[in-house]
């Protein structure tokens, strides 16, 4: 095995300990709603949203990062000037 699997696997074993030691009912407040839940379904809810989050802003720079690309190579082939 490689060293990401094998990082990736503690990550997943650590986050699984994390979680099962968050089994309370918590109280959420957010503007003017109140939501109780488990503390659980409150730490996936939030890792859920940070990937989604992350993965839609690295998206957007590697496509503008590719659209700079292109303009620079047609820059220098001389189509625009």
């Amino acid at each position: 095995m490689d060293f990401k699997k094998i990082s990736l696997m503690i990550l997943c074993v650590l986050l699984f300990i994390i979680l099962l030691q968050n089994t309370q009912v918590v109280e959420i407040r957010l503007l003017f709603w109140k939501i109780s839940m488990s503390r659980i379904i409150v730490l996936l809810l939030t890792l859920l949203v940070g990937f989604v989050f992350g993965f839609l802003v690295a998206k957007r720079q590697n496509r503008q990062g590719k659209i700079q690309a292109e303009l620079s190579s047609a820059a220098i082939m001389g189509v625009y000037k």
